[in-house]
């Protein structure tokens, strides 16, 4: 087997992988990342992000105090502290990074999470909507940049074992052009993102049917540097949630309909039911705890948005890439009755029970009790509307699964930790294939953000190793000063 020596193997080449090997690669450390795809622009959910820089839905110059705060509100005691801390203190201070690195943002739309948004920003329409635009520029730039510091991207290498020596995680072991390379290193650093793609962890994790959720990602996210880590006895954490949205159903079989337009601000105006017409979920919660909900019915396929013409033209036309018009636009079903009877009858749910579960909608709407619903239905977030206005309108729904919030358990410097809660030597995790940020454990699905989160730790990480290569610390066995680095490529 060919063996190659580095001082740092970074696992992924998206925003978190790039961000921990230029990082390292800038302070003379020898950073060799190794990314599955073999294209120029490899796909990964960086590249075809929507780009907005936010941390639970705050933007990144605001007080720290303030961040801390709104990611405690989404998460409860769900997150470390140090972790929580880490993210909210450090975020303002790593966009700047971000931008000294040659990144753009700029500000779109008048949501005011919305002022650090990648540039340029995505384009409204069409299936190459990321092409020279937000992600893809950003991951372009960190590869320049890491050229010219000495680091390397190794494409069409996909990490397959961690190398263990008595507890330390000591490099790895990956398949290249159909060949196994063992990477000797002094640190490990899984960047990889979720598990999102990987049907059986999802079917362990997620949804009994997990064939039914719409990939709405590169589907890249094949949950490797998890299986590595769990393999090597990592702590795993929150596997049980996801960050996507809901979707039209025509979504499976039709591109155009994905990753927009979302369905979410109609779901949480309207209602939505099962097969049975009934419905199973709070739509107040919005559309990210929603998708999850839909992901966990025993057929994700079976759910359908029940609406009327001023929810169509009122929540309907939300949003910078709006359901309404563009659903029919890209060939969606907007299917359409005057009556609710007949709205039934097209869309195959029974007629006495679709007009019951509106009625009883309606009465609690109109008597602003929509809490004593079953399952209740809270308005502190969405405005419930009424469903009176003919015509009548109804959507059939999939969960579109952007990426898995849970992965594996680590501290506020990206340490991966083992059961014990103790950090073991050597490896790290950094993005979304780390978990304890999002998810939580409330009712509601706590989305905290996905690029942010990413950059923090990445480089956090990154200064960990770079602190442990100085100091020659007896975490990372035989270490030494970054200057004197071995690379041999």
């Amino acid at each position: 087997m060919n063996k190659i020596e580095a001082d740092a193997v970074v696992v992924g080449a998206g925003i978190a992988g790039l961000v921990t090997a230029l990082r390292l690669a800038e302070q003379g450390v020898k950073a060799v990342v190794l990314e599955q795809g073999s294209q120029d622009k490899y796909p990964c959910n960086t590249r075809i992000a929507g780009g907005a820089f936010h941390v639970a839905h705050q933007d990144v110059a605001d007080d720290p105090k303030v961040i801390r705060d709104a990611i405690v509100k989404r998460m409860g005691d769900a997150a470390r502290d140090d972790v929580v801390n880490a993210l909210s203190g450090d975020i303002g201070e790593a966009t700047q990074w971000l931008k000294k690195k040659g990144v753009r943002f700029i500000k779109v739309g008048h949501e005011s999470y919305r002022k650090h948004t990648l540039a340029p920003p995505i384009s409204t329409k069409g299936r190459n909507y990321w092409e020279g635009r937000g992600g893809d520029v950003m991951l372009r730039t960190f590869a320049g940049e890491l050229e010219k510091a000495g680091g390397k991207i190794l494409r069409g290498t996909r990490a397959k074992h961690l190398v263990m020596r008595d507890g330390a995680c000591v490099g790895l072991q990956a398949e290249q052009a159909s060949s196994l390379v063992e990477f000797a290193a002094r640190a490990v650093v899984i960047c990889d993102g979720g598990f999102h793609s990987n049907l059986d962890l999802l079917r362990e994790f997620i949804s009994s049917a997990p064939e039914k959720l719409m990939q709405r990602n590169a589907r890249t996210g094949n949950g490797d540097g998890l299986r590595m880590a769990r393999e090597a006895g990592a702590q795993l954490t929150g596997l049980d949630r996801f960050y996507g949205h809901v979707l039209a159903k025509e979504a499976m079989t039709n591109d155009d309909l994905w990753p927009f337009p979302m369905m979410d601000l109609v779901c949480a105006a309207g209602v939505v039911v099962d097969a049975t017409a009934q419905r199973f979920m709070d739509e107040g919660l919005g559309g990210v705890t929603m998708a999850n909900a839909i992901a966990r019915q025993v057929d994700p396929l079976g759910t359908t948005v029940i609406f009327d013409s001023a929810i169509w033209n009122g929540p309907g036309r939300e949003y910078l890439i709006s359901a309404n018009p563009t659903l029919v636009t890209c060939g969606g079903t907007l299917h359409t009755a005057p009556d609710l009877r007949g709205l039934a009858a097209q869309v195959g749910l029974p007629a006495e029970m679709l007009e019951r579960t509106v009625s009883n909608y309606n009465t609690a709407v109109g008597a602003a009790a929509t809490e004593s619903l079953v399952p209740r239905r809270s308005a502190g977030g969405h405005q419930p509307w009424p469903i009176r206005q003919a015509p009548f309108h109804a959507v059939k729904l999939c969960a579109g699964i952007t990426y898995t919030m849970g992965g594996i358990a680590v501290d506020a410097e990206g340490r991966v930790l083992n059961p014990s809660n103790e950090p073991m030597t050597g490896l790290y995790a950094a993005g979304c294939a780390a978990g304890g940020v999002e998810g939580g454990a409330l009712e509601q699905v706590a989305y905290v953000g996905g690029l942010t989160r990413s950059t923090v730790f990445a480089l956090r990480a990154a200064d960990d190793i770079l602190r442990n290569l100085v100091t020659g610390s007896p975490k990372m066995a035989g270490a030494k000063h970054h200057h004197a680095a071995v690379g041999l490529y």
